[in-house]
């Protein structure tokens, strides 16, 4: 499956995979900074998400060989991955199946073992969200701040509402497929040990890596490290997007031995 992506910047290229429900348009900022950083950013949006094709299937297998289509391709060598949450495991999920594809890795905030079904509340209020019979953006938007506790959540869906070519409004994502094969995101990530370089980053105010799942992670990862960003949750890159940058630059930027 040929992605889409978007394109900042010259120099080594640093491919960009967002978390569910996201598209590559959520790390524009970020993507910019880096392309005026010496490399060549190309934030991408997975299957079944944005702008990429849809289809039936989709896991993490697949999800990691579209990746490798895209860097294949386009003829690039010994790419860097920045992945947050799903697109952190696609991530690791490529680097294992193809090591000699990807130079170094940034994890956001996310680790290769399974985790527990934890979007069952949203995936409902978005089957259940009648969208195309909203007039308007800010009755999507009314309807979504109603029926998600969390308002920044509820702004993240509402950038994926678009008026489709009917003229009613509908989601970016593929949400059918998304509900029926949930499950094959929430898996753990395997395969024989790779000494890629890795950085992990996790919000201190976040769950999802804990001390032993970076001890679990170092048995596939050998040649990884953790670090911890402060006052951030699940979502390092929008809720600390200066202390992210300095960090992934700092290990883009280090020599590799």
């Amino acid at each position: 499956m040929k992605l889409y992506f978007r394109k900042y910047g010259e120099g080594p290229a640093v491919i960009i995979l967002h978390g569910l429900f996201g598209q590559s348009d959520n790390w524009n900022s970020i993507a910019r900074r880096i392309g005026e950083s010496g490399f060549t950013a190309l934030p991408a949006d997975l299957r079944n998400h944005g702008l990429s094709p849809q289809s039936e299937e989709w896991d993490y297998r697949m999800m990691a060989e579209d990746v490798a289509q895209l860097i294949i391709d386009n003829d690039l060598e010994s790419v860097h991955l920045i992945g947050h949450s799903m697109g952190g495991k696609a991530a690791m999920q490529l680097c294992l199946l193809h090591p000699g594809l990807v130079e170094k890795m940034i994890i956001c905030d996310i680790a290769p073992k399974a985790y527990p079904r934890q979007h069952d509340d949203v995936l409902n209020v978005l089957l259940n969200a009648p969208l195309s019979s909203f007039d308007s953006r800010k009755e999507a938007e009314t309807y979504m701040l109603g029926a998600v506790p969390d308002a920044g959540v509820a702004q993240f869906l509402l950038k994926n509402i678009y008026r489709s070519e009917a003229g009613v409004f509908a989601w970016r994502f593929n949400l059918p497929v998304i509900a029926r094969h949930y499950a094959a995101v929430t898996v753990a990530i395997a395969g024989p040990p790779v000494n890629n370089r890795v950085l992990f980053l996790r919000g201190d105010r976040s769950s999802y890596v804990r001390d032993e799942d970076f001890r679990d992670a170092l048995r596939l990862f050998p040649n990884a490290r953790l670090e911890t960003i402060s006052n951030s949750g699940h979502w390092i890159h929008a809720e600390q997007p200066e202390a992210f940058f300095h960090s992934a630059m700092r290990f883009l930027n280090e020599p590799v031995h």
